[in-house]
């Protein structure tokens, strides 16, 4: 199963991104033998300020995937569920999953509704940046679990 960071905006050349892209590269890595990977980061731009241009943007990216969006209003899991949902969707046969990160705004409704599910780090409100580095780290850290890794909470 494939795996997509969707994301509005750039980071550009920054910590954030060298973390992302270190994260990815990991689960790449690890997820090879259990038929997860390889992880990527997409970063697109609306055409024209707004949720509506964006939506249009990320929805170009979406054809044939199972879509998780990242909402404050989403589902928190702990790290082991998780990973556990990952490992269940590849069982299930989804070929790709995409996880939405939308605009400064957020993502616009009707592509929230077109989500099969929906993600939340917490209450509390995350830089774009960082929501972006705590998904990788996720990813990562669930294909390490997956392959049967420790967890520093066992």
């Amino acid at each position: 199963m494939r795996i997509a960071i969707l994301a509005i905006g750039r980071l550009g050349r920054s910590p954030e991104a060298d973390l992302v892209r270190l994260y990815a590269e990991r689960a790449t890595a690890v997820g090879r033998a259990l038929g997860l990977g390889p992880v990527e980061v997409i970063e697109v731009e609306g055409r024209k300020p707004g949720k509506g241009s964006e939506a249009e943007a990320l929805s170009a990216h979406l054809a044939d995937s199972r879509i998780i969006a990242c909402d404050e209003r989403g589902r928190a899991r702990s790290s082991r569920d998780f990973a556990a949902e990952i490992g269940r969707l590849r069982d299930d046969g989804v070929r790709r999953l995409v996880f939405l990160i939308g605009g400064a705004d957020g993502l616009d409704p009707d592509l929230r509704t077109r989500a099969q599910d929906t993600l939340a780090f917490g209450p509390q409100t995350w830089p774009h940046a960082l929501a972006r580095v705590m998904l990788a780290e996720q990813v990562y850290r669930s294909v390490t679990l997956l392959a049967g890794g420790p967890y520093h909470r066992d």
